[in-house]
């Protein structure tokens, strides 16, 4: 018996699948910014090429909007409105942790506070169409017919890699953001020293 089955994938084929849309997410990610920027930039978190936020944030639609997958003016209305709450929860966690948040819409009309806007919105309910209108579909039918052997390497290197990755950069982030706190207090004070003087 298996002990974990998704959408008829195990979980080796599960992680494949999750760290293809990762990636997919990852290299739209570097478009959009290299569009707006002018320049590339790596999108990711660490330095593996994967914005895993894309990966989980198309595993829980799958479950959200199995209901609704064949009916495309809901899924499309459902898309908009989950994926800019899930944006809105991401911004969020990323201020409690990094005191950050690593995109910005300040540039673009009917924004909020820059982290949410209309127009990403909008193209989150064109995105959920894509997928579940049309890609997702293929996308496991193509993770089942590699050869599995192959699909067991990837399914285990590949969050291996990314955990210890993460891991790293994480830690890191999280000891320089110490270190910057350290230094403005120090500076808070030497301010408050020469008030006195």
């Amino acid at each position: 018996m298996k002990i974990f089955m998704f959408h008829g994938m195990d979980i080796f084929q599960f992680f494949v699948w999750f760290f293809i849309y990762s990636f997919l997410g990852w290299g739209m990610e570097c478009i959009v910014i290299r569009r707006q920027k002018g320049y590339w930039e790596n999108r990711g978190f660490a330095k593996l090429p994967f914005c895993v936020i894309y990966g989980f944030g198309v595993f829980i639609a799958c479950y959200l909007f199995a209901p609704i997958q064949h009916n495309y003016a809901a899924l499309y209305v459902w898309g908009c409105i989950g994926a800019t709450v899930f944006e809105y929860i991401v911004a969020m966690a990323m201020m409690k942790l990094f005191g950050e948040v690593w995109w910005n819409y300040d540039h673009l009309k009917f924004n909020y506070k820059g982290i949410l806007c209309l127009e990403s919105t909008l193209a989150w309910g064109l995105l959920a169409l894509i997928i579940f209108g049309y890609f997702n579909i293929r996308l496991e039918s193509f993770v089942m017919h590699i050869n599995h052997r192959y699909v067991m390497i990837m399914g285990t290197a590949l969050p291996i890699m990314y955990v210890t990755d993460f891991t790293y950069h994480f830690i890191t982030r999280l000891r320089d953001n110490r270190s910057s706190m350290a230094e403005f207090q120090e500076d808070a004070d030497k301010v408050k020293e020469i008030k006195k003087c």
